[in-house]
């Protein structure tokens, strides 16, 4: 095997890895600052009386950062692609160091009311940008120096710095609060975190001054044959936006909402739902990512050997299978509070409790490494070197921003609305897990249906279709499956944001994949026959679960759901053309 990265020797690699991921590092802790203080932001910065709707609006600023990554992507990807790896990535941690020390100086709610809430949501946004094109661009950049056959592993560096990241952001707001006190953290304290990161600015671009441009890039550059424009050759070619398509639904999407279940969700629901204080909350998630964090590594090794996708996929099933029994186990090794309590203190924690906690985060953290670790090299090796900054970004932070980073919001919004306490009774609290449940079904069956291994791909060339005469992909197909179950959720009764969700997902989506390999009405046929097929075996189950009552209810909803993807998933093998796939 010929190394694309043979000439690299080893000092200059580790330096590229060690500067690479420090300062993804950094990023990472900027960005995770606001994530890990959502819950005690939501009275500092937002309209006070109600403090469910405080909290939700504290996580919908959290999840703002995350709605504008794809737009960071693509104009830092188009410029990575343009410019180079090396200045582009100078540029986003300056602009994402400068916005997080702008956050310490900020006042409160209290003090300019509407307006310290504006200007936050918008430092958020700057970080969001700033981060959409960080991590592209990193993860390229030590992917274009690296041996072909050790990729997963070296890349894999990179995915450590996400955790790491959110660990030192947690790390350094712990010890902030213990050294100054609860009382001064909450009146001042809370700012020195954000104020330490124009001390981590000054390091990481010193660091990163240091660097070279990549070999693979470099050398492109010098043929002349850079991409003109990165957007119009990643997005208007209609097989490289099927490779972004799939990267979004058969890896991205599944990673990211799995990322964000086992360590954002996991410290909302341990606060939030269970009611542990937050210094137990905190230490158990901590130890959890302490423990898991080498997992990364071994997990990016192994995909060397074995192959992207089983890996990120085996992390999908056992999500998927086991995330309600976790939480149930969490509830279960938690303590009620007492009479006249707010809080579950230290105290009320006994040994085995807290162990089985930290085991219960840290499986889920295993699962968050499988995803994760090999990502960086798969989503390397789908793409082109001309126009790999932007094709790769673009569905990375869909996947995670979107997908993942709304999660908080998302699930802790589903949990605590009344329909849902209606609908799922005691379940009502796990009810939030439907959503990483349903999206991670959706990565499992479209990324183990349609997206073909790539560890043995040479990253100096593009994957090609073998299939020159399939149809164009359209969006036709899916605008009508789209417009037709709308209109069937409506004359349901739904209201129509739900109803458009549901037709989103449930007419929408898989129509589009579908489309990826048949004919326009052969994949609006095969879904509604999905849907017809899973509704009458519905009509005969549902009732008899829903009658049960309790989590019974929940779990006929996850049963349904499950069904309608086994059908999607039989339907393609029955269906599918036989020519190759991606």
């Amino acid at each position: 095997m010929k190394d694309s990265s043979a000439s690299t020797d080893p000092k200059t690699l580790r330096r590229v890895i060690w500067a690479s991921s420090l300062g993804t590092l950094f990023e990472w802790y900027d960005f995770y600052l606001y994530g890990a203080l959502a819950i005690f932001f939501s009275s500092k910065f937002f309209p006070p009386g109600n403090e469910t709707a405080q909290l939700l609006a504290s996580l919908a600023t959290f999840g703002a950062g995350f709605g504008v990554r794809p737009l960071g992507a693509l104009v830092f990807g188009h410029l990575g692609d343009l410019i180079g790896r090396k200045y582009t990535f100078l540029v986003t941690m300056a602009t994402m160091g400068l916005a997080t020390t702008l956050v310490g100086f900020l006042p409160t709610y209290e003090q300019w009311g509407l307006g310290a809430t504006i200007i936050l949501v918008l430092l958020r946004l700057l970080q969001g940008l700033a981060l959409g094109g960080e991590y592209g661009g990193a993860a390229a950049y030590v992917a274009e120096h690296v041996p072909d056959d050790r990729r997963g592993y070296y890349t894999s560096y990179i995915q450590t710095t996400a955790t790491l990241g959110f660990f030192l952001s947690m790390g350094v707001i712990g010890a902030t609060r213990l050294i100054v006190g609860e009382e001064a953290f909450k009146s001042y304290g809370w700012r020195i975190p954000f104020l330490m990161s124009f001390i981590l600015l000054g390091l990481s671009l010193y660091i990163r001054m240091k660097m070279q441009e990549s070999p693979l890039f470099a050398k492109l550059k010098s043929k002349g044959h850079v991409a003109k424009n990165p957007l119009k050759e990643s997005f208007s070619n209609p097989v490289n936006l099927r490779y972004v398509l799939l990267a979004l639904f058969g890896a991205t999407a599944g990673q990211g909402v799995i990322w964000y279940t086992g360590q954002f969700y996991a410290l909302t629901f341990l606060q939030t739902t269970l009611k542990l204080h937050w210094l137990p909350a905190y230490a158990i998630l901590t130890i959890a990512l302490a423990l898991g964090t080498p997992l990364f590594l071994l997990f990016g090794h192994l995909s060397d050997r074995i192959g992207r996708k089983k890996v990120m996929l085996a992390g999908c099933v056992l999500a998927v299978l086991t995330y309600v029994p976790i939480y149930m186990a969490m509830r279960h090794f938690t303590p009620l509070l007492a009479p006249g309590q707010t809080a579950i203190l230290w105290a009320d924690l006994p040994a085995y409790n807290l162990t089985m906690l930290v085991a219960l985060v840290f499986l889920q953290v295993i699962y968050v490494t499988m995803v994760y670790g090999p990502i960086a090299a798969f989503l390397v090796e789908l793409f082109p070197t001309n126009i790999r900054y932007t094709s790769r970004s673009l569905p990375y932070h869909l996947g995670t921003g979107w997908f993942g980073g709304f999660l908080p919001l998302i699930a802790t919004a589903v949990a605590a609305s009344k329909a849902t306490e209606e609908a799922f009774g005691s379940g009502a609290i796990y009810a939030g897990l439907i959503y990483p449940i349903a999206v991670a079904l959706v990565t499992l069956v479209v990324g183990g249906l349609f997206i073909r291994e790539t560890k043995d791909h040479k990253i100096d060339t593009a994957i090609h279709v073998t299939d020159g005469k399939r149809e164009t992909f359209d969006w036709n197909a899916v605008l009508l499956a789209l417009g037709l179950g709308l209109g069937a959720l409506l004359v349901a009764g739904q209201g129509f944001w739900i109803a458009l969700v549901g037709a989103m997902g449930l007419f929408g989506l898989p129509t589009i994949f579908f489309r990826l390999e048949c004919g326009r009405w052969a994949a609006i046929g095969l879904v509604l026959a999905c849907l017809a097929v899973t509704a009458v075996i519905g009509t005969f189950v549902y009732p008899q679960l829903v009658a049960l009552g309790g989590m019974f209810r929940f779990f006929a909803f996850t049963l349904l759901l499950g069904v309608y993807t086994v059908l999607l998933a039989l339907a393609y093998f029955a269906f599918r053309p036989k020519t190759a796939t991606a």
